[in-house]
């Protein structure tokens, strides 16, 4: 499995607009299994997401695909600045 973590700052007032964003995208990637969104305990207007694709090819053609680059650009109009992105392979983990 493949994956990314994210952190982002979003403005203020802004979270809510952001996590219906994120609620309402139907779209379900070819490969996509999983995606965990986090407010933290110690940041107001700070969230994490972690992201599961089946392998490293899916990932990279969700992130190639135009209808997730219109979605990002959405997302980004709601935070103080681009997220940071840390990409990998998922070693451990699940159930």
């Amino acid at each position: 499995m493949y994956g990314t973590i994210g952190r982002m700052k979003v403005k203020p007032g802004k979270i809510g607009e952001l996590i219906a964003l994120m609620n309402s995208d139907d779209r379900k990637p070819d490969g996509s299994i999983v995606n965990y969104v986090y407010k933290l305990d110690n940041s107001e207007n700070e969230l994490m997401i972690a992201v599961v694709f089946r392998d490293k090819e899916s990932y990279f053609k969700n992130a190639d695909d135009p209808a997730q680059d219109e979605w990002y650009r959405k997302m980004v109009k709601l935070l103080e600045g681009p997220p940071s992105w840390d990409d990998g392979e998922i070693v451990a983990g699940g159930s």
